[in-house]
């Protein structure tokens, strides 16, 4: 029988609930641990899909076609694994599933009521994402902050487990913030008051960590425990640390691991070798480095890299492989098409997945000052279609050229929906998703990236290269060294005669890790490294 632990968190939200658990999963697999992870979200949506990355990060979408919570994509870079939809549970889903049922005459006779056909769905969810994963451990993050009226019936849940399931097989966690004022006291109310509205729900934490910018203080934990009802050896800290790879290692120390076995009556076996170790103290001393990489990230959601966080991630992984001090910066699309922005400071340049009109014309003046001055360019997803469209503009001389995302009067559609897609009207879980197969083809950058002829990469996407056009684009410079196996869908391109100008519909920003950093973005980090060193020596010659 699998083993629960819930994470629930207090006081407010984006307090680092997903970097903790991914860490304690991480923590648990390195003692041996078949651990799995879980994120429910209260919102009534069914999936991510339609969330606003503004507020909710990027849309991070599994191998088996879910769009799912950012934290997904945490999980699976801390455990180095590819995660499945079962993983993501969002409450719409939940209510759907029962009205479904409910139309269908399951309950015929019954009155439907939150207990107990929402928490009946909702437990019977855990255990079959336990189940789909096969593990002996599932964590399992509960998203918003306890009080949140959405999240009660989450919590609802997650109490009935605790009694129906053996003592042993059930634990919590809740995380809230510790914060230091002004005048460098620590306060401890915060999570005082947000444990007590736990309880008041009829849950009693096992373990409670305070997110502090430093470790607490003994004296800071007695008094959280005195007035939490928790062992004093039970208050942990998640505090602000350089690299969130960092935390395993903080909960190691604190003896989290042997803590959770004694309390749930499982072993751990000898500690396995880890990379993390070397890449993350090669990081804290690239960071020292004046000479940095600099990379210009440009987008529509400028206001917040969670946005991208998956992009940023990957970079950051092939800055510590390629040896260098990266800096990238999340520009807004909007202010380059207002002339408040100039990219000759950049290294590199990448446009990143989006949708829609806003800010695009300012993406297409960065895609072609990176390939009139032989800057690196990658473009993911978006960023290949907006490359065509630069090139079509520029290179063909259709001067409307566009897509018919865009411009659906457009003469030039060299971007359009794919067929598939025509007849679709809803948006919600209908686009391309998930994994596809890519035909490489030999002799190209793509395959000395890569080294075969075949790759696997998650996909996002309604629109493709119109292949009425693909032709026109080869005789001007383009080779399309991606292609679909079956299908005439253009995957990956790349410009010839430009020093590193790629881009791709998939979205390889999934697959990166910290100690196997993604090829394609391996590339472009390298050659944007080369871009500098070339223009340190340009300065240098009299």
């Amino acid at each position: 029988m699998a083993k629960y632990i819930f994470v629930t968190g207090g006081v407010l939200s984006s307090l680092g609930k997903g970097i903790f658990s991914a860490s304690l999963a991480k923590l648990l697999k390195s003692y041996g641990s078949n651990v799995s992870l879980m994120k429910i979200d209260p919102y009534l949506n069914c999936d991510a899909g339609t969330l606003n990355p503004f507020e909710h990060g990027e849309v991070f979408v599994t191998q088996d076609g879910f769009e799912c919570d950012l934290d997904i994509g945490n999980y699976e870079r801390y455990l180095d694994v590819f995660a499945k939809k079962e993983q993501n549970l969002m409450m719409g889903s939940v209510y759907k599933s029962i009205i479904e049922k409910e139309r269908h005459g399951d309950y015929l006779g019954k009155t439907i009521q939150l207990i107990p056909h929402a928490t009946n769905e909702i437990k019977s969810r855990i255990k079959q994402a336990a189940k789909t994963t096969n593990c002996q451990i599932l964590i399992i993050e509960i998203g918003g902050t306890v009080g949140d009226i959405e999240s009660d019936v989450v919590l609802e849940a997650a109490r009935q487990m605790k009694f129906e399931e053996e003592a042993e097989n059930v634990s919590f966690f809740h995380l809230a913030l510790v914060p230091t004022i002004t005048t460098g006291e620590v306060k401890t109310k915060p999570i005082q008051h947000s444990t007590k509205s736990l309880l008041s729900r009829g849950i009693t934490p096992d373990f409670l960590v305070a997110r502090c910018d430093k470790p607490l203080t003994n004296s800071a934990k007695e008094k959280i425990a005195v007035f939490c009802n928790v062992r004093e050896e039970n208050v942990l800290h998640s505090p602000t640390v350089f690299s969130i790879y960092q935390l395993p290692y903080v909960l190691a120390e604190q003896q989290v691991h042997s803590k959770l076995s004694k309390r749930m009556n499982f072993e751990l076996s000898e500690n396995s070798t880890d990379k993390w170790a070397p890449l993350i103290e090669k990081q804290k001393q690239l960071s020292k480095e004046k000479q940095e990489v600099r990379i210009a990230v440009i987008g529509k959601y400028a206001t917040s890299k969670d946005a991208y966080m998956s992009v940023f991630e990957s970079l950051e992984h092939c800055a510590i492989n390629c040896n260098v001090k990266l800096v990238a910066d999340l520009i807004d699309s909007e202010s380059l098409e207002k002339g408040k922005t100039n990219l000759e400071d950049y290294d590199g340049i990448l446009v990143p997945g989006g949708f829609g009109g806003r800010g695009v014309e300012g993406k297409i003046q960065s895609v072609k000052y990176a390939r009139e001055n032989q800057v690196p360019y990658l473009g993911i997803c978006y960023g290949l279609q907006i490359a065509i469209i630069e090139s079509a503009r520029n290179l063909l001389n259709y001067f409307d050229a566009n897509s018919t995302e865009i411009d659906q009067n457009t003469t030039h559609p060299v971007i359009d929906i794919l067929p598939e897609q025509k007849s679709i009207g809803n948006l919600g879980g209908t686009m391309r998703l998930g994994g596809f197969d890519v035909a490489i083809t030999p002799n190209t950058l793509a395959h000395s990236l890569y080294h075969s002829e075949k790759i696997f990469k998650r996909f996002r996407h309604r629109y493709e290269i119109n292949p009425e056009y693909v032709s026109e684009f080869t005789k001007s410079g383009w080779i399309f060294s991606g292609k679909d196996p079956v299908r005439t869908i253009m995957k990956i391109g790349e410009l010839n005669g430009h020093p590193f100008f790629v881009g791709t519909q998939a979205h390889p920003e999934f697959d990166s890790r910290l100690d196997n950093p993604e090829p394609l973005y391996l590339g472009f980090v390298n050659a944007a490294k080369e871009y500098k060193n070339k223009k340190i020596k340009n300065e240098r010659q009299p």
